[in-house]
């Protein structure tokens, strides 16, 4: 064998393999910023991704459906989707690519094939956009308001107008503001621009105006002066949680509808992807998004029981430390929270377990469940040790959950993980709320009990269901293909 040559050839096929992927970057762009239609790969984010980026996600796309993800084939895709004439639509390429390569596929072109599976597309309703409100600019409120202002595009869907927090709006106040969503230690660098306008009390994000709104009450507010009409208030604070203290947020002029980022009482608590239909925006204007570990476990609690049926079961959350807790031992008002977070794993108790039936009223008195906080700062595990109706085994549950994360209601809520080395520190800055870690499952002999590990970003995925429910609520949801 000729080393060299062979080295050579694989240089050149290098080279054509990153050319390819930079005129797939420039078509994904293109799509986004003239059509308003998102490319994603298999849930995966393409906007402003770089190349190793795009070439990594093609890897485990392969390895997911296990058979070869070409960039070759997805230039030749996306291609096709371009010189169609689509309304904005949010566009699975992987999904798209592999199903042009499956064996019996009729269409001899992959233009042909496109405009076959996108007919639907130019059947669904124009949507009207939506102004938001951020009530609230902690760890959720900055994270929401970074993948708002990423995804803006042409502002078809959702508009970023304002936040609104307590306490004096200076120059000093929106410095720190603007640093704080600039920078981030978990999650790195905003990859935008943020100014500040200290004349009109505002953050300039990518270019544009979101007004710094002071307030010690909802009440105060007239969102009509800041040209904000009919707005999505999305509260981030964690003060109001029953129907009674969200519905102030409604006498607030320019307010329409609620949502909050916790779990509330009275109103309906959602799990995007599970339940969200059985609540009409159109009669219904206060929602929660639950839980970001309620946002973890349900979707899979959802694959397993309508496929395999649950008894009862145990969930057990290993969480990150969270700001509620303290620095250095002092006082709590909570037992064991008082301690250091940064030194200690601690014991402490979760809803989630319980909060699951509002979603799913089957799991009603099904689940027990715990936490254990521990010392990292983000990124979350939850095991789900569960006795099935139906006998199974693992290459069985691993094919269920495979499924589920491929097609159907749950393609956005499933991430469906092959890696034998996933830590926690590898899922940050997830968009799924739940990553299946199918290396980790666990079936007893009898096949009658299966555990199951579901990783989670606590703070990035659980913000990409609060934003698809903030798009449900609001009525904007694009034409989908997943």
């Amino acid at each position: 064998m000729d080393f060299n040559k062979v080295y050579e050839k694989e240089l050149s096929f290098q080279a054509d393999r990153r050319k390819a992927t930079v005129e797939f970057i420039n078509i994904v762009s293109d799509l986004w910023y003239d059509k308003s239609i998102e490319l994603v790969l298999f849930r995966n984010q393409l906007i402003n991704r770089n190349v190793s980026d795009i070439l990594d996600l093609h890897e485990y796309a392969g390895e997911f459906v296990g058979k070869p993800i070409s960039i070759f084939d997805s230039v030749e895709i996306a291609t096709a989707i371009k010189d169609l004439n689509l309304p904005p639509a949010k566009l699975d390429i992987g999904k798209l690519t592999y199903e042009y390569h499956l064996d019996g596929q009729p269409h001899s072109n992959a233009m042909a094939f496109v405009s076959n599976k996108l007919s639907d597309a130019k059947q669904t309703e124009t949507v009207t956009p939506k102004d938001v409100v951020l009530y609230g600019f902690g760890r959720i409120g900055r994270l929401v308001a970074r993948e708002l202002m990423t995804r803006t595009g042409k502002g078809n869907q959702l508009r970023l107008r304002a936040v609104v927090t307590r306490g004096k709006v200076d120059q000093s106040v929106l410095e720190k503001r603007a640093s704080l969503l600039k920078s981030d230690s978990v999650h790195g660098p905003f990859s935008g621009t943020v100014n500040i306008d200290e004349k009109n009390s505002a953050l300039i994000i990518n270019g544009t105006t979101v007004h710094m709104i002071s307030a010690n009450q909802p009440e105060d507010i007239d969102y009509t002066k800041y040209g904000i009409n009919n707005a999505l208030i999305i509260d981030n604070t964690g003060a109001f949680r029953d129907k009674e203290a969200l519905s102030r947020h409604l006498t607030s002029k320019g307010a329409a509808k609620v949502l909050l980022t916790a779990p509330g009482k009275g109103i309906p608590n959602i799990v995007h992807g599970v339940n969200q239909k059985e609540h009409n925006p159109d009669e219904i204007d206060i929602f929660s998004a639950a839980s970001c570990t309620t946002n973890a476990i349900t979707p899979v609690l959802k694959a397993v029981q309508d496929s395999l049926g649950v008894v009862h079961g145990h969930l057990e959350t290993i969480h990150a430390y969270t700001n509620d807790q303290n620095l250095v031992d002092n006082m709590h008002s909570k037992y064991r929270r008082g301690r250091a977070a940064g030194l200690n794993m601690v014991i402490t108790e979760t809803g989630a377990g319980k909060a699951v039936s509002k979603a799913l009223p089957v799991f009603e008195g099904k689940l027990t469940s715990n936490a254990i906080r521990v010392p990292v700062p983000n990124g979350s595990l939850a095991i789900l040790n569960l006795e099935v109706e139906k006998e199974t085994n693992l290459e069985d549950v691993n094919s269920l959950l495979k499924k589920y994360a491929l097609e159907g209601e749950l393609v956005e809520q499933i991430q469906y993980s092959v890696d034998n080395e996933l830590v926690s520190s590898d899922i940050i800055g997830s968009s799924a709320p739940a990553i299946y870690d199918s290396n980790a499952t666990i079936v007893s002999a009898d096949g009658k009990n299966v555990i199951l590990y579901i990783w989670y970003d606590n703070e990035y995925g659980y913000s990409h269901q609060v934003i698809r429910l903030a798009k449900y609520i609001a009525k904007v949801r694009r034409y989908t293909y997943y």
